[in-house]
């Protein structure tokens, strides 16, 4: 659909330049705005609701002014824990609808509409947050008296190896899951005045409980950290060294499966009768059993069990209350695999265990962070009475890196990680919108950003090396809405494709560092640590088109314009009419520190001539 000048200005979303800013309980009031150009031929606008089910239509009143955008305005009272609500105009050529999705002549579905929770318990330190994740077993070998010895045990029928810091991962069917490289949690301790320069403030962990292989995907023991990892007290001791520096800790569990040396599986295997065979699902015992994706290693957990909801969640000495409290005080989990959680042949209760961890851990802790994997659409697990946040692959990473390098991340039944002709600036936009709208804003603002995990190839693989695109990268990664994570390593140029060649180890020899590439994270982790507009403010897509994308991010007292290229376009100045800006407008760029003004609705890109980006922000 075509759009004209008024309808491109047209804007909503849940900042604080158009909900009022806070916890609302139900019962409360806010007001909600609409901004639109100041040419707008609207005669009428309403805020359409359903409070208790029923629609309701609340006029808007048009705000005084004669500044470049026109601001409407109506009183919406939340009845409910999540309030839904969306705009109908009307105009001399007819009416419209505006909801998250867009502008239609079409009446659309309540899916589509903006969301607004009453009450959201969210943790309020996350939106602020540099977050940096740890595979532990190649991040630092910090007391090498704790390393794994050749031969020690077997995993799963192969004898565990030590290599060499240097040695490379020897890849999957060779030495995948049984060698290990000597990472420790002393190691993560011993490299936080590292982390801090770099700008970080919370660390995700991979997996650190007790388990038989060096990704600890298959927890031999919920209750115990790995003695090769330095056992309770080293995490004791990282998390008083994280205290002393305002550091944050999120740790990774799987709650769908464990290990099958598990005490609670070999029980069960042993004796139908046991009380820990209910937290299986044998199809025939003790041989054929429910596991993740068929791997045999790994025993689903059977989640129609009370007694293993007790013990995983329920109960006042649960597994996942115990480490959210003294000495360990973690801020937060990690969910494996939440989507599978609950969920086998007609057993559905992915989202009744989901809401129940939830209860579980806020009980113990309202500020903390609950982060749940998926690979795919994660929103009906984000409406803010389940996860406060996924791994933003597909609202986020996935579509960039598509349009960055033409591979397709999404997975191994589609031709796994393919490089193909990459992603229209259009579809990534739109991609990006479409995750967007399905969630409410306080959500959005805690998303886990990302451009690469343990579970990925890394991006200087994906990229070939090439900074001007990685320089796009990191910057979108730090103005897009949500928290950014940093894979360990990607800040200085570490390389490697699928796992395990993704889980190297880390390079602590300084003249192997790409340094010019560690003092660009930096700058980009200090500015957004300074900006409201990057860590609460709102986001509009401004132009979408050839190899160019812009956005605007907008807070109370900030406006900032992101322009990111893959390739030069032949685009020497940015449409940024639809920001309602007025022509004279000036602004400073904050990376290499250029000024320009907009003329004719449009913003020139010196010194973008390829591929790049520049944050702008308006100063007058």
């Amino acid at each position: 659909m075509f759009l004209t000048r008024w309808q491109e200005t047209l804007h909503h979303d849940g900042s604080a330049r158009y909900v009022t800013p806070g916890s609302h309980p139900i019962g409360s009031t806010v007001t909600v705005r609409l901004r639109t150009g100041r040419a707008t031929p609207l005669e009428q606008v309403y805020l359409r609701s359903a409070p208790d089910g029923e629609e309701d239509a609340t006029p808007m009143q048009r705000e005084p002014g004669d500044g470049p955008a026109c601001w409407w305005r109506a009183e919406l009272r939340l009845t409910t824990p999540r309030t839904d609500y969306r705009f109908y105009l009307v105009t001399a050529e007819g009416t419209w609808w505006y909801s998250a999705a867009g502008l239609t002549r079409h009446n659309v579905t309540d899916a589509t509409d903006f969301k607004l929770l009453a009450g959201a318990q969210t943790p309020g330190w996350v939106r602020d947050s540099i977050f940096y994740q740890i595979f532990p077993d190649t991040f630092c070998d910090g007391d090498p008296s704790n390393n794994v010895r050749s031969g020690e045990w077997l995993c799963y029928g192969r004898p565990v190896v030590a290599r060499g810091w240097d040695d490379l991962p020897l890849g999957r069917g060779q030495g995948h899951g049984v060698e290990f490289f000597g990472g420790d949690l002393a190691g993560i301790a011993q490299r936080l005045d590292y982390l801090q320069n770099l700008g970080v403030t919370a660390l995700y962990l991979n997996p650190i409980f007790t388990s038989p292989s060096n990704h600890r995907y298959d927890i031999a023991d919920f209750t115990a950290v790995d003695p090769h990892l330095g056992g309770d007290e080293a995490l004791i001791a990282l998390r008083q060294a994280l205290d002393a520096r305002g550091m944050r800790l999120v740790l990774d569990i799987t709650p769908n499966h464990c290990s099958m040396i598990h005490p609670w599986f070999v029980a069960a295997q042993a004796d139908p009768a046991a009380p820990t065979a209910e937290y299986f699902i044998f199809d025939e015992h003790p041989a054929r059993y429910v596991s993740w994706m068929g791997v045999r290693s790994l025993p689903k957990l059977n989640y129609r069990s009370a007694a293993l909801r007790e013990v995983m969640y329920a109960g006042q000495d649960a597994i996942l209350r115990r480490w959210l409290r003294p000495p360990f005080r973690i801020d937060g989990w990690r969910l494996d695999v939440a989507n599978m959680m609950g969920r086998f042949g007609s057993t559905l209760l992915t989202h009744k265990i989901g809401r129940g961890i939830r209860r579980a851990v806020k009980e113990e802790n309202p500020d903390a962070y609950l982060l749940g994997e998926h690979y795919f659409d994660g929103t009906p697990y984000l409406q803010g009475d389940e996860l406060d946040a996924s791994m933003n692959y597909q609202g986020f990473a996935f579509p960039l890196l598509a349009w960055l390098s033409g591979f397709d991340l999404t997975g191994a039944p589609f031709g796994g990680w393919t490089r193909r002709p990459p992603l229209p600036t259009e579809a990534l936009a739109a991609q990006w919108r479409a995750y967007l709208a399905a969630l409410p804003w306080d959500i959005a603002l805690q998303q886990f950003n990302l451009l690469g995990t343990h579970d990925t190839p890394r991006v200087t693989t994906l990229l070939d090396g090439d900074e001007a695109r990685l320089r796009v990268a990191a910057t979108l990664l730090m103005t897009f809405p949500g928290v950014p994570s940093i894979y360990y390593g990607d800040e200085i140029g570490l390389s490697g494709g699928g796992d395990p060649d993704n889980r190297r180890p880390m390079i602590w020899d300084e003249a192997r560092w790409n340094t010019a590439r560690r003092t660009l994270f930096q700058r980009l982790i200090a500015l957004r640590r300074g900006s409201p507009a990057l860590r609460e403010g709102g986001f509009q897509v401004l132009h979408a088109a050839g190899d160019t994308i812009a956005f605007l991010r907008e807070a109370a007292d900030e406006r900032l314009i992101v322009v990111a290229r893959r390739a030069d376009d032949g685009l020497r100045a940015v449409p940024v009419g639809a920001a309602a800006l007025p022509d004279g407008a000036r602004l400073r760029e904050l990376l290499d520190g250029g000024e320009a003004t907009v003329t004719g609705d449009l913003l020139p890109l010196a010194g973008l001539d390829g591929a790049g980006a520049q944050v702008w922000r308006v100063v007058e």
